[in-house]
């Protein structure tokens, strides 16, 4: 078991020195097979791993979909076109101007499912209104980011995608039990700002009314949300699986754009190459973490952590808060891929033998498991110093906005998601009312 802690050590050093960490992941893999008493056989086992887990795992195809779905309404400026009819709808008041930000965070998350492109575009559109509006740089900075990170859990969502797969929990079980925290967080965020907002003057414009301007906005978001539904519904209701789709959301995608008259084949060619790059780097990260997952537990490690957990004292409940606390921690340094691929694997099993109480199935108590650590993981897109949120949000904020007033404004919203953590955690109906 001492060579499973060396393997964990090397491992988080190699990442964090700045290796890539698919190569980390594969290169210990191999160098604690040549130095522990595993068999040479083992590198052969690694291969039809890599074969049986990833390579001809066609749920994987929902990937390189979803992201291509998300690219192709981000280049070609049509959830760009949808945030600014959200704004003009809303934009009438202080607290109007905060929730339009949060509830276009919501479409575009359910869209495009990609972090960056959100927080990206909600930052060039909305800072310049919110600070019109009377929202302070901590206000505006926290916002933009949290809403822009719902990406990351609201469905079609890549990790959901990929919790999945590790959990071995059908997808649209994992999309259906994130509705409720999804849902969960947009009202803690949207009752937030309404609490922040109390007092603000009113915004520059007046929203725009009538039966025109509200025909205006059913024609300019009615054709996303449509996309949304029929993606998303299809799966749910089990007219499809994830990955048909995501094809269905792709081709939806360039349909949307030629619809609003913003198709360019030099945008298609540009998310199409983004994809692949994008797709790559995922495939490769898991193609490791299959590795590093299989040595691993040759060498005890599963053994270890259940160890380590019983000894933590306190029971499932006490067990269960250290892995969240862990994970949180780990999101200040390590991406949401790296723990998803490294952890899940070995937690996993371990968490589905603990007795919790609640009556849940053992599926169940994974769909609830994954949905903890969905959670949490939203949390490192925002946590100082490497969260992607907040590197996405100054570069393009082009120096309004300091490092102070980031990480002041993230911290109220990274409470929000432990507090939602918590409810979660406390009231396991919030998962599993839509299974």
């Amino acid at each position: 078991m001492s060579l499973a802690v060396a393997m964990a050590l090397v491992t988080l050093a190699g990442i964090l020195a700045g290796y890539r960490t698919a190569f980390v992941l594969a290169g210990v893999s191999a160098l604690f097979i040549l130095i522990s008493d595993l068999p040479m056989a083992w590198f052969g086992l690694l291969v039809s791993r890599i074969y049986g887990n990833v390579l001809s795992n066609w749920l994987l195809v929902a990937i390189p979909m979803f992201i291509f779905m998300g690219l192709v309404l981000e280049r070609t400026g049509v959830a760009e076109h949808t945030l600014r009819a959200c704004q003009r709808a809303l934009g009438g008041s202080a607290a109007g101007m905060g929730l339009s930000v949060v509830i276009v965070g919501v479409l575009l998350a359910a869209s495009s499912g990609i972090v960056g492109a959100s927080v990206v575009l909600l930052t060039l559109l909305a800072l310049p209104r919110l600070a019109e509006a009377g929202y302070g740089p901590r206000l505006s900075s926290g916002l933009i980011a949290s809403s822009g990170t719902l990406a990351i859990l609201i469905p079609p969502s890549v990790m959901l995608i990929v919790l999945g797969d590790q959990l071995s929990v059908p997808v649209p079980s994992m999309f259906a039990a994130a509705l409720g925290p999804g849902l969960l967080l947009v009202a803690l965020y949207l009752g937030f700002v309404l609490w922040q907002s109390r007092g603000l003057p009113r915004a520059g414009g007046e929203a725009a009314g009538g039966p025109l301007a509200a025909l205006i906005l059913v024609r300019d978001i009615l054709p996303l949300v449509l996309l949304i539904v029929a993606v998303l519904g299809s799966i749910l209701t089990g007219l499809a699986t994830p990955t048909e789709a995501s094809g269905l959301g792709a081709f939806g995608a360039i349909l949307i754009a030629a619809l609003y008259g913003r198709f360019n084949p030099a945008a298609i060619l540009e998310a199409a190459r983004e994809t692949v790059v994008t797709t790559s780097m995922v495939l490769m990260v898991m193609i490791g973490a299959t590795c590093f997952a299989a040595v691993f537990r040759g060498l005890g490690g599963d053994d270890l952590v259940r160890a380590g957990l019983e000894a933590v004292g306190g029971g499932p409940w006490a067990a269960l808060i250290v892995v969240m606390a862990f994970i949180f921690v780990l999101g200040f340094v390590l991406d949401w891929l790296e723990i998803t691929l490294i952890l899940i694997p070995i937690l996993a099993p371990v968490i589905v033998l603990m007795d919790f109480g609640l009556g849940l199935t053992p599926q169940q108590t994974l769909i609830w498991f994954g949905m903890l650590v969905a959670v949490n993981l939203q949390t490192s897109f925002l946590t100082p110093p490497f969260g992607f949120s907040l590197f996405y949000m100054r570069g393009a904020a082009a120096g309004r906005l300091s490092n102070r007033d980031v990480w002041l404004g993230v911290a109220p919203f990274i409470a929000l998601q432990l507090a939602a953590l918590g409810l979660i955690m406390a009231v396991p109906a919030l998962v599993t009312v839509f299974l």
